[in-house]
């Protein structure tokens, strides 16, 4: 006898539907599995076996084949397995086949035939959705996690007797054990900008980051506290929006870094390590999976000591900076992974730190390997360059420049702004708007035009690092509730771009 299960393979962060086609006839006994599966596929066969016998079940003695369609596509893990067991008792006349047409399956078995959750929960939901299919069946720890996506009939089960037991139209009082959060550390308090003492001028360039999306770079000697403005500023950004919550649970879902739960609620802030490997930063590897830059998607990447990082991993970001997204390619396949961050970034000026005064020992040669370590093309698509030296020993011991609250509440309005006038655009922010955006949005008056047209004529701009001003001062003008971007918004953006840190003489920056 023939029976179908419909299932979904994972393939980037969305999902692929798959029709487990199970055909149980006489012969020799034989299992085989087809379908272009991995390593984890093919060793299902033990873990179907096992679990059908200890949930009571008999394994048919006869020649079972199991095609996971369409047989092009390559499916990777175990999440295959309850759809393959479904097949199998449904082929066997052990549960009842037709109930198997409106639904879908997926999970991983245990070999006493439990329910393991898997990876991706979020992604099957809203492919079955779109698929039509009126009911999916997962997992009991990845029910929850399912259940945000409307329109479609969630049913969380914990072994393959329960579903068994579902698909014969009986109910089931099964809940699973909440699964319990890691105790907080006593002492960590949440992270604040009034912990920072000084450094006015970099906390109003992350002001500006965090209002427009824009990328920064903080550039100092060691110890000036470039570290701790970075990890400050995901406490700024603004809440995320349902849509947004809902892609970053996607993407960690599907990377494994979720084992159940609801809705993500924080932004991610991501800070790899500086060794870290070009596909382990935007991507990729033998079974393609997503990399530091999609993991910070809607969130912040730092990277500490960024001329410390490898040159081709950086090298790697410039795409995903630039466009938002990167496409990784294995075997004939393409995953696409979202890639809308804010960068923020922090390097010493020289190999020791201490350019510019007398404590620096390093010689010309030095200063210039130093600088070839980051690349021309890398920093055009950095937004703020933001000079941080040691605060004054006055600063020290005074009260806190800024609060993060107040700062919120700035940042927010802004992006309030930004998302009613690009409303029905896909940019949500100023730093993703398009040129042609740009051109709609961002009407200097003469001033502006001529200062910003200096800038560029004296060969210190770029095309693109035109564009990118443009959209600061936009971002300056939002903050300050400016419909117009004045002559001032744009010299503030230049400081901040050529390194002169908002000087308020046209000048010095062009």
């Amino acid at each position: 006898m023939l029976a179908h299960v419909i299932t979904f393979a994972v393939r980037g962060i969305e999902s692929l539907r798959v029709t487990a086609e199970v055909d149980v006839h006489r012969g020799l006994p034989a299992f085989s599995i087809v379908g272009l599966g991995d390593q984890a596929v093919r060793e299902a066969r033990e873990r179907v076996r096992a679990a059908l016998h200890n949930s009571g079940f008999r394994f048919p003695q006869q020649r079972v084949t199991v095609n996971l369609a369409p047989a092009y596509v390559r499916k990777v893990g175990a999440g295959f397995d309850l759809a393959i067991a479904l097949g199998i008792l449904a082929a066997d006349d052990q549960i009842p086949a037709e109930r198997l047409r409106a639904c879908a399956v997926f999970g991983e078995l245990s070999l006493g035939g439990g329910l393991r959750p898997g990876r991706g929960a979020l992604a099957i939901a809203e492919g079955a959705a779109r698929a039509g299919i009126a009911t999916l069946i997962v997992p009991a720890e990845n029910g929850e996690e399912a259940g945000l996506v409307p329109d479609i009939d969630v049913r969380a089960a914990g072994s393959l007797g329960a579903v068994a037991a579902l698909l014969r139209g009986e109910e089931i009082d099964y809940e699973a054990e909440p699964a319990v959060p890691a105790a907080p550390d006593p002492v960590a308090e949440p992270l604040d900008l009034s912990d920072v003492r000084g450094h006015a001028g970099p906390i109003r360039a992350l002001t500006i980051a965090a209002a427009g999306g824009h990328n920064l770079l903080m550039s100092g000697p060691p110890g000036t506290g470039k570290t701790m403005l970075a990890r400050r500023l995901p406490s700024i950004l603004p809440a995320m929006t349902q849509d947004e919550a809902i892609e970053v649970t996607r993407i960690h879902s599907v990377a494994g870094l979720r084992s159940g739960g609801g809705l993500a609620r924080e932004r991610p802030f991501r800070a790899p390590h500086h060794t870290i490997s070009p596909s382990g930063l935007v991507g990729g590897g033998a079974v393609p999976t997503p990399g530091e830059a999609s993991l910070a998607h809607n969130g912040v990447l730092f990277l500490d000591e960024l001329s410390e990082f490898p040159r081709n991993a950086l090298e790697a970001l410039r795409q995903p900076l630039e466009d938002g997204r990167v496409v990784v390619v294995r075997k004939q396949q393409a995953a696409i992974y979202p890639t809308r961050f804010v960068l923020a970034a922090a390097t010493n000026p020289c190999p020791c730190g201490h350019a510019g005064t007398t404590r620096c020992r390093c010689t010309d040669a030095d200063h210039q390997r130093h600088r070839r370590r980051l690349s021309g093309p890398l920093l055009d698509r950095i937004d703020l360059l933001v000079d941080v030296q040691r605060p004054a020993a006055s600063e020290l011991r005074a009260g806190p420049v800024a609060r993060s609250a107040e700062l919120r509440d700035a940042v927010e309005a802004a992006r309030e702004r930004q998302r009613s006038r690009l409303r029905g655009t896909v940019a949500r922010c100023n730093a993703e708007m398009s040129p042609m955006l740009v051109r709609e949005h961002v009407a200097l008056d003469e001033a502006g035009e001529r200062l910003l047209r200096k800038a560029y004529e004296a060969g210190r701009l770029s095309a693109r690092g035109h564009h990118r001003v443009l959209k600061v001062a936009r971002t300056i003008a939002d903050l300050a509730s400016s419909e117009s971007v004045g002559v001032d918004d744009v010299r503030v953006a230049l400081g901040w771009r050529l390194d002169v840190e908002g000087s308020d003489d046209a000048s010095a920056v062009a």
